[in-house]
């Protein structure tokens, strides 16, 4: 509600108000309501966010006051847009029309969630304010997970979360503790969620939450001068990535920060960086030779040696999971359809070569359309390393971020669906349009200031 009074009243950067406290903890908020017995009200929660991406993306195009200069990225996007609407239209694959629209959703809704901020005036947007929201609801999700660790239990035991699955999406509880797989660990280790919706969530929004808070600490003379907000919020993603327990993300958190510190040329920390690594894998090999000759396989040490050699099922999973997808897209190249892998896939029970979003998308909409999401990601990355030495102010602070999310997410895309995730890709995308719309704008962006003035 206040993010719907904040756009009435002609401020459409409300929106991130509900991407960043909404969508955060959006099926935690869904699954206490149907605990409560308000699932009459849950298909249009569903359905919120969506009507209100959608009505941002209309008041931003109504008031737009210059006709806006497109970038190449632009082109792109709206041709993947087009190109996997025409796969939800036509019959293609073995799903039916409405299956086929809701995995629709899920594989491209979020460009327009991209043009949404695209055609948004980015002279109006006040970015450190809501670059600190997201420090604080990572100090939140930070307490959150205290008190679950404390206790010993994850919250979603408590919220009605296996249930609202079942009843809404057809996943029946599974793992050790009743809610699904993904909350624990072939080592017997719990996974915590916090307030997100799985482990994986979690530990993916950690990495978004650690490159938005670098970006926001970060000045124009890319020294980084946290406050204690900054510091907690960096203790808490800490804590957060640890306890989440998902290597992909662990691996691109530390991935974050190095890349950060070759954007500013922090070798220091670089340094420090490529020190460890080298004593990780020295430590690594003396684990590896001690583990094998030892009774007691399991705990963390189990965790990090059953990743090195691709012994867990989970390892193998991702694994089978992959040369499946791959082995569909050679013998259709054009795709499966829509719906044909994916959660929306997995849903139906008939999901092939998922737990990758590329191979998702490869899948479902054939070899062009990973080619096109492909050449999107790239030119992001690319686009953001050519800009960030000469922006400044809120533009260097949006640049860093999207450059630090893009680089963060891939590790993360190779093992699961980043994109299914409304709170993961709408506050990716939106930032990601609110960016372009800069670099693009009829004005030159603010540049960063020469020691002349």
């Amino acid at each position: 509600m206040m993010s719907v009074r904040e756009i009435y009243k002609g401020r459409v950067e409300g929106v991130l108000l509900f991407m960043i406290f909404g969508l955060s903890m959006y099926t935690t908020a869904m699954s206490v309501s149907f605990l409560y017995g308000l699932k009459g009200f849950i298909p249009f929660f569903q359905f919120f966010k969506e009507i209100l991406v959608l009505s941002v993306l209309v008041l931003n195009i109504v008031n737009l006051k210059y006709r806006p200069r497109l970038h190449l990225v632009d082109y792109l996007i709206f041709g993947f847009f087009a190109y996997t609407l025409i796969y939800a239209l036509l019959p293609i694959g073995q799903q039916g029309f409405v299956d086929r629209l809701v995995a629709f959703k899920s594989t491209s809704f979020y460009i327009l969630v991209y043009f949404a901020g695209r055609f948004f005036d980015p002279k109006t947007i006040y970015i450190n304010k809501y670059f600190s929201y997201v420090a604080l609801l990572t100090i939140a999700a930070g307490a959150v997970l205290v008190v679950e660790v404390s206790m010993h239990v994850q919250l979603q035991i408590f919220t009605g979360y296996a249930e609202y699955c079942y009843y809404f999406f057809n996943i029946e509880p599974s793992g050790v503790y009743g809610l699904s797989t993904t909350f624990d660990s072939d080592s017997g280790l719990r996974r915590f969620a916090s307030f997100f919706n799985n482990p994986l969530e979690h530990a993916a929004a950690t990495l978004l939450a650690l490159s938005i808070v670098i970006a926001l600490y970060n000045r124009d003379d890319n020294k980084f001068k946290p406050t204690l907000i900054g510091w907690l919020a960096l203790g808490a993603s800490l804590l957060s990535i640890t306890f989440a327990l998902s290597r992909a993300p662990l691996i691109a958190y530390f991935l974050i920060i190095y890349v950060y510190a070759l954007a500013t040329k922090k070798k220091y920390i670089t340094n420090t960086v490529h020190v460890a690594v080298g004593l990780l894998v020295v430590y690594l090999i003396y684990l590896f030779s001690q583990y094998e000759s030892s009774n007691h396989k399991d705990g963390l040490i189990a965790v990090l040696m059953n990743t090195v050699d691709f012994s867990d099922p989970s390892s193998v999973g991702h694994l089978v999971q992959w040369v499946e997808g791959i082995a569909a897209m050679i013998a259709h190249p054009l795709g499966l359809g829509l719906g044909s892998s994916g959660r929306v896939a997995g849903s139906l029970g008939e999901n092939v070569g998922g737990e990758n979003q590329f191979i998702i998308i490869g899948v479902q909409a054939g070899v062009i359309a990973l080619l096109l999401y492909l050449a999107i990601y790239v030119i992001f990355i690319r686009t953001s390393i050519k800009w960030f030495p000469k922006l400044g102010g809120k533009e260097k602070k949006i640049c860093l971020a999207i450059l630090l999310i893009k680089v963060g997410f891939f590790i993360p895309m190779l093992t699961s669906e980043v994109e299914s995730s409304s709170y993961l890709s709408y506050m990716d995308w939106f930032l990601s349009g609110i960016f372009i719309s800069m670099i693009m704008y009829p004005v030159k962006p603010q540049l960063q200031p020469t020691n002349d003035n």
